[in-house]
């Protein structure tokens, strides 16, 4: 059990580990309920994620480059989602999608940290298809899935507890998000 924590903290890069509970903790629950409603948030978030993810294997013993690269990137995302929406949403899909399976894969070891990127793409074009096909609803289970995400990640939790209590969290954004849009689908009686 403690091999499988340690692997997979090792696997995740130091800077979000690093970030403000707080900040992390805040980001997650806004993402978990409200992540459909404010894209450009999910769309920035997961920039920031992926960015410093990259730059964590790109630059690995500069922590600065990563979080200025992870700055980066969840700016031009949230603009981006801002101002020419169906790009984002292909986008989102796509860097969502494959940050999930990869670190999905890593923490279950089932791959190496060497072969991520065929993951990444993998997961990448499903998410990216996803978004596509069913906008709300890829949306509502990405955004609450990053949200659970951030929200566990700042607490040090075993294997076993952290997948149920991600689990938990990410059903729960869900419902609540799903529960929210279909009763903005319902018309309004006077």
């Amino acid at each position: 059990m403690a091999r499988i924590m340690s692997a997979h903290h090792h696997h995740l890069p130091d800077q979000l580990a690093s970030l403000p509970p707080v900040a992390a903790l805040g980001v997650g629950l806004v993402l978990l309920f409200f992540g459909r409603k404010l894209f450009w948030l999910f769309v920035g978030a997961v920039g920031f994620v992926v960015g410093l993810e990259a730059a964590t294997v790109l630059f690995p013993h500069q922590p600065d480059w990563a979080l200025i690269a992870g700055l980066i990137l969840g700016l031009i995302g949230a603009i981006i989602a801002i101002f020419v929406q169906k790009m984002a949403i292909g986008i989102a899909g796509f860097l969502s999608g494959g940050y999930f399976l990869m670190t999905a894969l890593r923490s279950w070891e089932l791959q190496s940290p060497e072969s991520s990127w065929v993951s990444f793409l993998i997961g990448g074009v499903i998410g990216a298809l996803l978004m596509y096909v069913v906008f709300n609803w890829a949306l509502i289970i990405l955004s609450s899935i990053s949200g659970a995400h951030l929200i566990i990640h700042p607490f040090a939790l075993s294997h076993q507890v952290a997948s149920v209590a991600f689990l938990a969290l990410a059903l729960f954004g869900i419902l609540v998000q799903g529960k929210v849009l279909e009763s903005s689908r319902r018309p309004e009686t006077d």
